[in-house]
């Protein structure tokens, strides 16, 4: 028999027995798929992470304070301590020391209650440098920001003017912040940032000296100094300038810096973890698939052993009879993997409906999921074409 005979052949038995073949490829179709869903999810939730590290600008450092010490000894985490200092940010600012560094904003926060008429809210008070914009990579969606010499002017995130104002116009209308009367200048605009990280739309900036004031924090601290590099690829230039500045002037331990790229390795690292792990059960369903596909053919060798010896009686070959089986495992492996594809790719589309979570389809996850399903219907069917193989004629034609 020639190749195309063998491939007749092959598929003819496997229609001869629809439902048991449907079957047998459920397996690696369910496997499959899942493989492929896996994968989607995975590089779907990186691509999310890397898009909100971006709207916060891929070229940002933040600096933060040291811990502190209680009396009792006990230490805090960082940024539990007042070591950052308005001239901690100006010495950033300094060219010769930090040529990588394009901006600085210092920022003082705090939580604030806000009322607007009959309405209050709490929000997170920020107090800023007319910086600020640029250093985040934020943009306005009305009004303007707070110049330099302002005070008694507010520019609201978008989640706190629609809490405090709804649908109406929040530009130029009056806010009391922490008792304090303030005029609303701006509106930013959303930092498309996940709900996880909702307090970034939930923002009411202000100049640096006035939330001083409100917040009675000390005239020289800082709660964080946001640091834009020159451009990306300076990005670990201007980290490495920065802390050899801050260790000069505040010792080893009194601060920390962290980069968006730190943020986004992290993460990534968390989601290739997550998206190994599920592949590994996904796996299993594919090596169920196989121990299915080496049952049914030896169920197959089993019914056509007087078939197998009449083919050896008539000179076929064992090579013949070989490929004869390992054809039908191989049919049998790719339309699993060819249904397992569509399955998944369609399940790419449904799944970001059901649970608000990206599914990115990778066509090389779709070439290789099916070149494995070819290879598990093939692997697990030689030892069942083997066993056909080694019949002899006379005790294949004496079986019942």
């Amino acid at each position: 028999m020639n190749w195309r005979d063998t491939f007749a052949s092959g598929l003819e038995a496997i229609r001869a027995h629809r439902l048991r073949s449907v079957l047998t490829m459920l397996g690696i179709v369910i496997g499959i798929s899942s493989v492929i869903l896996t994968v989607g999810l995975g590089l779907g939730a990186q691509a999310r992470v890397a898009d909100q590290i971006d709207a916060l600008g891929s070229n940002l450092l933040i600096i933060s304070p040291g811990s502190s010490t209680s009396s009792s000894g006990q230490r805090g985490g960082f940024g539990s301590a007042s070591t950052l200092t308005l001239s901690d940010a100006t010495a950033v600012t300094d060219d010769s020391a930090a040529p990588d560094v394009a901006a600085v904003a210092p920022v003082v926060s705090a939580q604030a209650a806000l009322v607007a008429g009959t309405t209050n809210w709490t929000s997170s008070l920020v107090g800023t440098t007319t910086s600020w914009l640029p250093v985040r990579n934020r943009t306005l969606s009305a009004g303007r920001f707070f110049t330099d010499g302002e005070s008694n002017v507010v520019v609201l995130g978008p989640d706190t003017a629609s809490e405090l104002f709804g649908r109406r116009e929040a530009v130029g209308r009056s806010v009391s912040v922490a008792g304090r009367p303030m005029t609303v200048i701006g509106v930013l605009a959303s930092s498309g940032a996940s709900s996880s990280s909702a307090s970034d739309d939930d923002l009411t900036l202000m100049p640096l000296s006035v939330a001083r004031s409100l917040t009675g924090t000390a005239s020289a601290s800082v709660s964080t100094i946001y640091v834009q590099a020159s451009s990306e690829d300076t990005l670990s230039a201007a980290y490495q300038e920065i802390d050899a500045l801050l260790r000069n002037l505040h010792g080893d331990t009194d601060f920390s810096i962290a980069s968006q790229q730190s943020l986004l390795e992290t993460a990534n690292a968390t989601n290739e973890t997550l998206t190994i792990l599920l592949g590994g059960v996904a796996a299993i369903s594919l090596l169920v698939g196989g121990i299915g596909v080496m049952n049914i053919m030896l169920v197959a060798v089993t019914e056509r052993v007087r078939e197998i010896g009449l083919r050896k009686a008539l000179g076929a070959t064992p090579s013949a009879i070989r490929r004869q089986f390992l054809v039908e495992a191989g049919v049998l492996g790719v339309c699993g993997g060819l249904l397992g594809a569509v399955l998944g790719v369609a399940g790419a589309f449904v799944l970001p409906r059901l649970i608000d979570q990206p599914v990115s389809v990778s066509p090389v996850a779709i070439a290789g999921a099916i070149g494995v399903s070819l290879a598990i219907g093939i692997g697990f069917g030689v030892y069942p074409a083997t066993r056909a193989a080694r019949l002899t004629p006379i005790d294949a034609l004496r079986s019942e």
